[in-house]
């Protein structure tokens, strides 16, 4: 008798502008499950509605009570979830409390590390304690009163303005000129009530991802970027051609081994779980902290899947890694 294959949730979408990079993730998270070992639909969800979408592109609504369905009157229950949600409510901790409150198994970090590593002013706080190299930075609240010369005075120029609160770097701007301050906060306000100012440092952008289950654990190569922009924004990140993602980076084997240590060590210090990437520049050759991602793009051109194909690790393998550790834990 065959083994009951497991129904799997791929949860995408969410609130932020990050919502059609998620579900372009989902897809690829989809075609690349073992389809042996498991039945998956994606999950779109919403303000408005939580819905489960079919092969034949037909929809059906969750029960937000329990997260079941019901195709054609019948109730069907998952056995575990993917989280593939950039922002929120995925990325922020809110839909991990609420598979914690249900009992439902699901993939990435649990509501206070999802929470605490959301807010990258916050998690630098914590980092910053254990002794991790970072940029000077500040936040400032939507309606507080904002002195633009003592910013500048206390960051420098050029500097980052990015939302505190917020990915793929949707509502950044780096300013090179003091007049240019004040519309980039009104930019990154569009998309978080606070927003991060960070100096520039000048160096090498580079990303490492890894995981570590309660069986295993793997520090995949780092990857070099090299934006045709003025940063990594968010047209180089998701438009071929606008930046080259090198992996492994062009960089010496102990610098390195170097972020690879320091990422597995900033895993730890947040108490990360499941698969994570964590972003540095490297200022002579030394890693510099930027942000982590605990729910990284896993669309056909996001570096994490890229990452994988060096390490040789096939997407369907890493995907049944992370649903069995998830479902065990």
């Amino acid at each position: 008798m065959k083994n009951k294959r497991l129904n799997i949730a791929i949860v995408a979408g969410g609130d932020s502008s990050e919502r059609m990079i998620s579900l372009q993730s989902a897809e690829n998270i989809l075609s690349n499950l073992d389809s042996r070992l498991y039945e998956a639909q994606i999950v779109e969800i919403s303000k408005a509605e939580w819905k489960v979408k079919e092969s034949n592109d037909r929809y059906w609504p969750i029960d937000r009570n329990d997260f079941t369905w019901k195709p054609n009157g019948v109730v069907r229950r998952f056995d575990a979830v993917i989280n593939s949600i950039h922002g929120r409510p995925g990325e922020n901790g809110t839909l991990p409390a609420y598979f914690d409150l249900i009992g439902l198994p699901y993939t990435g970090c649990r509501p206070f590390c999802s929470s605490l590593t959301f807010s990258k002013f916050h998690c630098k706080q914590v980092l910053r304690h254990s002794g991790i190299q970072m940029a000077d930075s500040l936040m400032i609240r939507q309606g507080q009163a904002v002195d633009t010369d003592k910013i500048i005075e206390q960051i420098k120029l050029p500097c980052f303005v990015k939302p505190n609160n917020g990915g793929s770097s949707c509502g950044t701007s780096k300013v090179t000129k003091a007049d240019e301050l004040m519309p980039a906060l009104e930019q990154a306000f569009l998309e978080d009530r606070e927003v991060l100012i960070e100096s520039f440092l000048p160096g090498t952008e580079v990303t490492c991802g890894l995981f570590k289950t309660g069986t295993e654990s793997q520090v995949f190569p780092i990857t070099e970027i090299v934006s045709k922009n003025s940063f990594f924004d968010y047209q180089a990140k998701y438009t071929a051609g606008v930046s080259d993602e090198i992996t492994p980076a062009r960089i010496p084997a102990e610098t390195a081994r170097s972020v690879q240590d320091l990422s597995s060590f900033i895993y730890d210090v947040l108490d990360c779980r499941g698969l994570v990437r964590v972003d540095f520049i490297l200022v002579e050759g030394e890693p510099w902290f930027l942000e982590v991602n605990t729910v990284p793009g896993m669309s056909d051109r996001s570096i994490i899947p890229q990452q994988a194909a060096i390490a040789g690790l096939s997407l369907d393998k890493l995907f049944s890694i992370l649903i069995q550790d998830a479902m065990t834990r």
